[in-house]
C-alpha cells in the first residue's frame, strides 16, 4: 500500500461533452496519512575543500591503503590514492603516521533519552504503560542538549541510532540521528534515514507486566503478545490497500480511522521500517524469525546477541546483523551463556557482527571495544586485523541502518564522516583528533574553540577548558 500524501483533490476537470455541455463526475479524493509528520530539518554546511594526507586509512570494509590522501569536497569523499594534487583553497591536514576511520556508529544508545547526568523527571526512555506501545517515537523524548552527545563525539561517535528501552514487547520507534549541536531533534535527524521499530525478547518484558499481573509474564506470553499485535496491524494494512483500491477504481470510500499503533507496525510490514530486536538467546532470535516469517517483515538485527556465537549461521543465512558487546555478560540469567570471542565468531561465519554501546561510558571509547573484541578473536586464531574489526563499528551498523550506500566506509561518493587517529584506534592510547561530519570539522582536540558543548553545561564548565 502507497502511504505517500496526495496533495489536493483529485478532482475532474469540467469538460464541454458536445451540445449538453456536461462536466464530468469528480473523482473521490485520496488522502493519506504522512508518513514524516516531523522531517529533517538537518542541511549540509558549506565547508572548504579538504585534503587529509598521508594517512593510514582503514576504510571500513575490510580494507586498508598506508600513506594515502583524501579529498572532501561539498560534503562528500571525491577521491582517494597516493600523491593526490592539493586542490585550490583546500585545508591541508598533514596526516603522516595517523589513522583515517570512516565515523564511528552507535546503533543501540539511549542519549537524549536517558541524559546523563539525570534525573527522573528526564527519564523518558520506557513507555511501560501497556506491552505494545508502538505508537511512540523516540524522537519526541530526545533532549538535544544531553551532554552525552558532546563525549561521544570527543570518541569519534558520527552516527547514532536512538531506541527506547527494552520494557515492553513492541517499545515504539527508533531514530536515527548525526551527531551535531541542534536546538531541535529535528535539526538532527538523518535525512531519509530509515525509521525501526524497537522489540525485545526475553527477560525484560515478562518482568514488568508479570509483576503488574498482566500478560506477557512468560516467553510464550510474549509471543502470543507479539502475533496478537501483528495480527491486528495486518488488518489494519488490508483496510488501507482496500481503502486505496477503491480510490483508484473511481470508487467512493471513507478512509479508516488512523491508528498510531497499528500505522507504525503496518510501516513494518510495508518494508518502510527496520526491525531492531533486543534478544539475547539463540533460541529466542529462532522464533522470532520464525514469527517475521509468518507475518511477512524483515529482521534487520538482534541487539545484544549474547548468544549471536550459537546462532551465527543462521544470522548469516537470514542476513540479519547481530548488535553484540565486546564482553558484557551475566547480569541476568539470558547474559549467561556469553564467550568473549561473540563479535568475532559471528564475523568468522559471514554474518553482519557489530559493536554497540547501549551505555554513556562505552559509547565514548568505543573503539576500545572493538579492540578488545578483535584481540579475543585472535586468541582464538582467527587472525583478525584493524581493517577486519573496524567494520564492525562502521559499514555493518550502517547496513543495519538501511545507510549502507551514505555512510560507514571511505568510498568515493559516500558522506564525509570521518576521523582521524592519533594512534591505531585499536590501541587504548589512540585518541580521535578530529571529527568531520559530512566534510564540516565538529571536533579537534587540539583547539577548544571545535570542542561544542551543551548550554546545561554554561557555568559548569571553565571557559577554555579542554573537555574530551
Amino acid at each position: 500500500m502507497n502511504r505517500l500524501v496526495i496533495s489536493g483533490l483529485a478532482a475532474a476537470i469540467a469538460l464541454t461533452l458536445g451540445a449538453c455541455g456536461e462536466p464530468e463526475k469528480a473523482k473521490p479524493s485520496l488522502e493519506l496519512p504522512n508518513k514524516n509528520p516531523f522531517p529533517s530539518t538537518y542541511t549540509v554546511p558549506t565547508s572548504k575543500t579538504l585534503l587529509v594526507k598521508g594517512a593510514n586509512l582503514l576504510v571500513g570494509d575490510g580494507s586498508e591503503a598506508e600513506a594515502t590522501d583524501l579529498v572532501v569536497m561539498d560534503g562528500k569523499i571525491q577521491a582517494m590514492g597516493k600523491g593526490l594534487q592539493v586542490p585550490e583553497g583546500a585545508v591541508v591536514i598533514e596526516a603522516k603516521g595517523k589513522w583515517l576511520t570512516p565515523g564511528l556508529i552507535d546503533v543501540h544508545s539511549h542519549m537524549g533519552v536517558y541524559p546523563a547526568p539525570g534525573t527522573a523527571n528526564h527519564e523518558d526512555g520506557n513507555e511501560m504503560t501497556a506491552p505494545v506501545t508502538a505508537q511512540v517515537w523516540a524522537e519526541h523524548s530526545v533532549w538535544p542538549e544531553d551532554p552525552q552527545f558532546e563525549k561521544a563525539l570527543a570518541g569519534g561517535i558520527t552516527t547514532v541510532q536512538i531506541l527506547p528501552g527494552s520494557g515492553n514487547l513492541i517499545g515504539g520507534r527508533g531514530v536515527t540521528l548525526k551527531n551535531v549541536p541542534s536546538l531541535t531533534v529535528q535539526g538532527m535527524k538523518f535525512p531519509d534515514a530509515p525509521y525501526s521499530l524497537k522489540m525485545a525478547c526475553g527477560e525484560n518484558p515478562k518482568r514488568v507486566y508479570g509483576e503488574k499481573g498482566q500478560l506477557p509474564s512468560t516467553r510464550m506470553g510474549n509471543m502470543a503478545g507479539y502475533r496478537s499485535a501483528w495480527i491486528e496491524a495486518a488488518a489494519y494494512k488490508k483496510g488501507w490497500d482496500d481503502y486505496v483500491k477503491k480510490i483508484e477504481a473511481g470508487e467512493d470510500a471513507d478512509a479508516p480511522t488512523r491508528d498510531l499503533r497499528l500505522e507504525t507496525l503496518a510501516g513494518v510490514l510495508e518494508g518502510d521500517i527496520r526491525i531492531h530486536n533486543h534478544c539475547y538467546k539463540a533460541d529466542e532470535m529462532a522464533q522470532m524469525i520464525d514469527m517475521a516469517k509468518e507475518f511477512g517483515y524483515k529482521i534487520a538485527a538482534f541487539h545484544h546477541a549474547v548468544e549471536g556465537y550459537k546462532a551465527a549461521e543462521m544470522l548469516a543465512k537470514e542476513d540479519i546483523c547481530g548488535v553484540m558487546w565486546a564482553d558484557w555478560w551475566g547480569f541476568k540469567q539470558e547474559a549467561f551463556d556469553m564467550v568473549e570471542e561473540n563479535i568475532a565468531l559471528v564475523d568468522y561465519a559471514k554474518a553482519c557482527a557489530v559493536i554497540h554501546s547501549d551505555d554513556p561510558i562505552q559509547v565514548q571509547r568505543l573503539n576500545q571495544e572493538v579492540a578488545k573484541a578483535m584481540t579475543s578473536g585472535n586468541k582464538l586464531g582467527l587472525g583478525l586485523t584493524a581493517a577486519d574489526a573496524i567494520k564492525w563499528a562502521t559499514l555493518n551498523p550502517a547496513k543495519s541502518l538501511g545507510l549502507e550506500d551514505k555512510i560507514g566506509s571511505l568510498k568515493v561518493g559516500k558522506n564525509a564522516d570521518l576521523v582521524l587517529w592519533d594512534a591505531n584506534p585499536m590501541s587504548v592510547y589512540a585518541h580521535a583528533e578530529k571529527v568531520w561530519i559530512d566534510g564540516s570539522l565538529r571536533f579537534d582536540r587540539l583547539d577548544p574553540s571545535v570542542q561544542p558543548t551543551s548550554d546545561f553545561n554554561l557555568g559548569i564548565l571553565e571557559a577554555g577548558e579542554v573537555r574530551p
